[in-house]
């Protein structure tokens, strides 16, 4: 009977023993199943994140370019904002309106013409006709200097070079 006693302890001892070697191999294998679908996952966010980084990069970079290209374009537009003021400067408008006002408007009218037409070819507007200005531009016949032609041969905005009468 020791023996029948011996051999149930020997089974059940051994029983256990499998017992713990089959849950410790089904959880092994959950666990690597769990970690090798994280690995999945994580191998797909770096993925992602390379790429971020990267479009990032290359914002950056396009970013810095446009930032000089304004960056000289803004120093081009000050220093002809600085010209015009120094144009201005040198220029007497009270004395030139005040001599003969009908002509300075008619210069000031065709200039703003002309600007008005260039505004108008860089912005798309090609019609050229003289109904694309404003009525404020159209100008009267006899007031003036009606020199505000595209295809005139002087159509100069200097007005440095004042005419007087």
């Amino acid at each position: 009977m020791a023996r029948l006693y011996l051999l149930v302890i020997v089974l059940g001892v051994l029983g256990g023993v499998g017992f713990g070697a089959w849950k410790y191999y089904s959880d092994t294998q959950q666990r690597i199943q769990t970690l090798a679908e994280n690995n999945a996952k994580l191998e797909t966010a770096l993925e992602t994140s390379e790429a971020s980084i990267n479009t990032l990069q290359a914002q950056a970079e396009q970013t810095a370019k446009l930032t000089v290209e304004l960056t000289s374009a803004l120093q081009r537009a000050e220093q002809y904002g600085d010209n015009l003021r120094k144009r201005l400067r040198q220029l007497d408008l009270n004395a030139d309106a005040l001599s003969n006002p009908k002509d300075l408007e008619g210069r000031m009218n065709g200039a703003t013409a002309k600007l008005w037409r260039e505004i108008m070819g860089e912005t798309g507007n090609t019609s050229g006709s003289s109904s694309a200005l404003p009525q404020w531009l159209q100008q009267d016949a006899g007031s003036g200097n009606q020199n505000s032609n595209p295809s005139a041969a002087d159509n100069s905005t200097d007005s440095s070079q004042t005419q007087t009468n």
